[in-house]
């Protein structure tokens, strides 16, 4: 016991120090006594405070999502790495990129310590692997051009840290998340994305707390790049990827709404279309083809509101695509 004691205080007294990730939670004292009711609140109430640390973060994501918007639109793929929970939490945003907003899958790279077997136990180990991260950003081919997005809630993880510094080795762009100030890599990065969630309920635990603010940190970062790319449209997904019937129903949703059309008609302009839900809206603007609507999409960068702008330039009239509220003397539908 001794023994133990002198190697721990040698190893406090050798650098080592608590940081927010580790530190316990100031209403955590006697959880495990509590009543379920109370234990439950307290988790709730400590999920609504790290939510509210991405606040502060605006300024930081609003950045990093024009460097990833410019990289994609340039050609460029888009790449995450990280490790245990924030490797679950980078993969499922990279993941629903191409069916939420049409970036094709060969333009995201997935870089997660472990694997394929990670998917399957999370266990530690590999997050310390830095040859790893080396071979997996040398396999993604990351290059000038692309962009990496390193997640990590201390900061400090192995894997991503040589992830992030290999990229910019690379010419890659490069953007960490962190739960903790001044982390390693934050100071790598291009664009720090700090996240000063609290100190979770159970400490150490960060698939809580600090996994959900980078939820939302990385659904805010890349939903704003893909409207930088003109993947939406007010608040519809114009650019989904529509591969089942609950998504095909959802475009004509899109197209009927936005054209004014009704379903049956906006179904049979989305099958002129190949599906595409852009496409579809401006036939029902007055685009001769769909050919002719996707060389007015390339003008305008695949941006529907200035597509419809130009139809309307060319037709010299105001078509009826997007709905405005009926004129003096009118009545509504």
């Amino acid at each position: 016991m001794v023994f133990f004691w002198y190697c721990f205080a040698d190893w406090r007294e050798s650098g080592w120090r608590e940081t927010r990730t580790e530190a316990l939670h100031q209403n955590a004292e006697g959880l495990d006594i509590q009543a379920p009711d109370a234990i439950l609140s307290s988790l709730a109430n400590a999920q609504i405070e790290a939510a509210k640390a991405v606040r502060g973060a605006i300024p930081a994501i609003a950045q990093a999502a024009e460097i990833i918007a410019s990289r994609l639109n340039s050609g460029g793929k888009l790449a995450y790495a990280a490790a245990g929970s924030s490797g679950l939490m980078a993969l499922a945003d990279a993941l629903e990129l191409p069916g939420t907003f049409g970036i094709k899958r060969d333009r995201i790279a997935i870089l997660i310590a472990g694997g394929d077997d990670a998917f399957k136990t999370l266990s530690g180990g590999p997050e310390d692997d830095t040859d790893e991260a080396s071979a997996a950003v040398a396999a993604a081919g990351i290059a000038e051009g692309d962009c990496l997005i390193a997640v990590s809630a201390s900061g400090s993880t192995p894997y991503a840290v040589r992830a992030i510094e290999d990229a910019k080795r690379c010419g890659a762009a490069t953007i960490a998340i962190a739960n903790n100030k001044d982390a390693p890599l934050l100071r790598l990065a291009d664009i720090a994305i700090l996240l000063e969630t609290p100190p979770e309920l159970i400490a150490g635990s960060t698939r809580m707390g600090a996994g959900t603010a980078q939820k939302i940190a990385l659904n805010m970062l890349s939903t704003l790049a893909a409207i930088h790319l003109g993947h939406v449209h007010d608040g519809y997904m114009v650019n989904l990827m529509a591969d089942n019937i609950k998504l095909r129903e959802r475009a004509a949703r899109i197209v009927a709404a936005i054209s004014g059309r009704d379903r049956d008609d906006a179904a049979r302009l989305l099958e002129n279309s190949g599906g595409a839900v852009k496409t579809a809206i401006l036939l029902a603007a007055g685009a001769a083809s769909a050919d002719a609507a996707q060389k007015i999409l390339e003008g305008t960068g695949h941006k529907l509101r200035p597509a419809l702008s130009a139809i309307e330039g060319s037709m010299g009239r105001k078509t009826s695509v997007l709905k405005t509220e009926p004129e003096k003397g009118q009545q509504g539908d």
